[in-house]
């Protein structure tokens, strides 16, 4: 049986990954766990894999816990389809989104495929670079309550004013253009082409 090996990138971190080995007849939501294995998030969250393009452009949607109007739009769901059935190209690509409440946006892209090694337990994680972002959970947040009233803040005018002050020099760069640099030539003699 062949195997996938993905990496698995936070597409606002990119130096935070996880290399995945995952057998060729998985479903898309075995691919869901291994990730969240692999993060250590709540695998219990809405989410969704779409199939991409080079440029991450996002197609067609794999939903797992879809809401009731991405059901009645006829999404596929996680549970019921195999990755084989969107590798296409060697290097095939799905933009992942975890977490529709409070989302992490992942590349997830086909690096290699391999042969099944006898024994290996799958999905496996490869490789793991870079720690993860602490997950945050609206439970995280201060909820207002009947007590607040956004309309009894004042504002202490009396405190220090910041901003720039009048007597800055402003001309930062004038000392530059005395240490001998004329023209656009540098030290060296050299034309600076910008």
């Amino acid at each position: 049986m062949a195997i996938y090996r993905f990496r698995v990138t936070f597409e606002d971190y990119e130096d935070v990954y996880r290399e995945i080995d995952m057998p060729s007849k998985s479903t898309f939501l075995e691919l869901h766990h291994a990730i969240h294995t692999a993060t250590g998030y709540d695998v219990e969250r809405s989410s969704s894999f779409y199939v991409s393009n080079d440029q991450w452009k996002k197609g067609t949607e794999i939903a797992y816990q879809p809401n009731d109007r991405k059901k009645a739009a006829g999404v596929l769901e996680m549970e019921l389809i195999k990755m084989s059935k969107f590798i296409d190209d060697p290097h095939q690509k799905f933009y992942y989104i975890y977490n529709f409440d409070r989302p992490y946006d992942f590349h997830v892209e086909l690096i290699k495929i391999l042969k099944e090694e006898d024994g290996k337990t799958y999905p496996a994680i490869f490789k793991s670079v870079g720690e993860v972002p602490k997950n945050i959970t609206a439970a995280n947040f201060p909820v207002a309550g009947a007590d607040d009233d956004d309309d009894d803040d004042s504002v202490d005018e009396s405190g220090e004013e910041y901003g720039v002050d009048e007597e800055d020099d402003y001309d930062m760069f004038d000392d530059e253009e005395e240490g001998g640099e004329e023209d656009g030539q540098s030290e060296k003699g050299m034309s600076d082409d910008y």
